[in-house]
């Protein structure tokens, strides 16, 4: 499937400004706790993607916006970046949605999808490497079930295919909860707790027989099409391999996403772990709860867009809040942000200014701190503040400070001046 355009990101490095923070911390769900994360030369980050039914809210922006910050440390520190996103594009939520339109799943997959990259390319998101539909990918999930069924990790339940938790002696330490507490979450996130035939309640579908009117594929197991979990598991696997450095994902993925895709990974290659880190981003709301599909409460970037708000005030009022804390939208997040952007538009334009190398050093010490982004912006705030103070004929510093700056906003945070 087809990415989007990159943008193109400044070396800092060029401009005499190399890597003084070559660590990065980040929280890891699996054990609650701030890890440092070392790849190697080449790092590897996999990154669930949309249901191409409705996008792109704030909340999807938020996620991504997060990982790209990821992406972007490790640029700065002179890294490879291997970074695999999928999208679902054949799943119940897509299919409803098609259902209820009256419009083919398939021309509303495309559409979205589109509006999607159009989206991600108007924040100045870095693009996946390889970008994956799951409909695409349906061959190698298929391999990847038959490597599950040929080490007994499978089991039919009038035709459907389901993974056994009790094959993963591990399962469950991705999330930390227990089965009492997982099954709640599993019913509400797409689970089928209380299907009459399987052998453990959170069991995990991997292969849905074919339904009358839904769309199928053949298969070593009949025609159907694959369940959530294991698309997400191949298509890592596949592109990554295993240990890869960052899983990522919203706050909600935790259960039963991520545990049964590392579940699934781990089983199939006997291997472990899946990833490196676990890392999830907070929940966006409006108008007092989540933002969701179902409850319509969502605000959408091409309707911000839409109604003028520049995509770099978009990007810095996202930024403004800490990738892991949950956050209510309201019109003045972009308000304060479009007041901040012109201020730090201002400041790229002066002929001289502050010293940058110390401003320059504190963003990367609090991106490295678990992407502490709006740490950054304050310290940003305050090299603005004082380079915008001083009277024109008594500034002094750098003539090329200005310029710095803007390379520097850009390449760590994204942001084009």
């Amino acid at each position: 499937m087809r990415s989007w355009p990159a943008p193109e990101v400044p070396s800092l490095a060029e401009h005499g400004l190399p890597p003084v923070e070559p660590q990065l911390n980040l929280h890891d769900s699996a054990t609650g706790a701030l890890r440092p994360v070392t790849p190697g030369p080449v790092a590897r980050m996999y990154v669930c993607g949309i249901t191409p039914y409705d996008a792109t809210h704030l909340g999807h922006a938020a996620t991504y916006l997060a990982f790209d910050l990821v992406g972007r440390v490790w640029l700065d520190q002179g890294r490879e970046v291997h970074y695999v996103q999928n999208t679902t594009d054949v799943d119940d939520p897509l299919l409803e949605r098609a259902t209820a339109t009256g419009e083919d799943w398939r021309a509303l997959a495309a559409r979205e999808i589109e509006l999607y990259r159009d989206d991600m390319t108007a924040l100045r998101v870095l693009p996946p490497r390889e970008y994956a539909g799951a409909v695409e990918s349906i061959p190698l999930i298929i391999e990847f079930i038959e490597l599950l069924r040929s080490r007994g990790a499978t089991y039919d339940v009038d035709g459907d295919l389901y993974f056994p938790v009790s094959a993963d002696a591990g399962f469950g330490s991705v999330s930390g909860l227990s089965p009492a507490q997982m099954m709640p979450l599993f019913a509400e996130r797409g689970g089928d707790p209380d299907r009459k035939g399987k052998k453990d309640p959170l069991d995990a579908l991997l292969w849905q027989a074919e339904r009358p009117g839904e769309p199928s594929w053949e298969s070593p197991f009949g025609p159907g099409r694959p369940g959530w979990h294991v698309e997400c598991a191949a298509i890592s696997v596949h592109n990554l391999g295993m240990s890869f450095d960052v899983e990522g994902g919203g706050s909600d993925l935790v259960f039963p996403h991520h545990e049964m895709g590392a579940s699934h990974a781990e089983v199939a290659t006997g291997e472990r772990p899946h990833a490196q880190a676990y890392v999830h981003a907070g929940m966006v709301a409006f108008d007092g709860e989540k933002m969701s599909k179902s409850r319509g409460n969502l605000v959408f970037v091409s309707g911000l867009r839409g109604d003028g708000a520049d995509p770099m005030a978009i990007r810095l009022a996202l930024l403004a809040h800490h990738y892991r804390s949950d956050w209510e939208w309201t019109p003045d997040d972009l308000a304060r942000a479009e007041v901040r952007l012109a201020r730090w538009r201002e400041a790229a334009l002066l002929a001289g200014g502050p010293p940058v190398e110390e401003v320059v050093a504190e963003v990367r010490r609090h991106l490295a701190n678990d992407l502490d982004a709006p740490s950054a912006l304050a310290a940003l705030d305050r090299w603005v503040d004082h380079a915008l103070s001083v009277v024109a004929e008594d500034r002094e510093g750098e003539g090329s400070a200005p310029e710095v700056f803007g390379l520097t906003v850009d390449a760590l945070l994204g942001i084009a001046l």
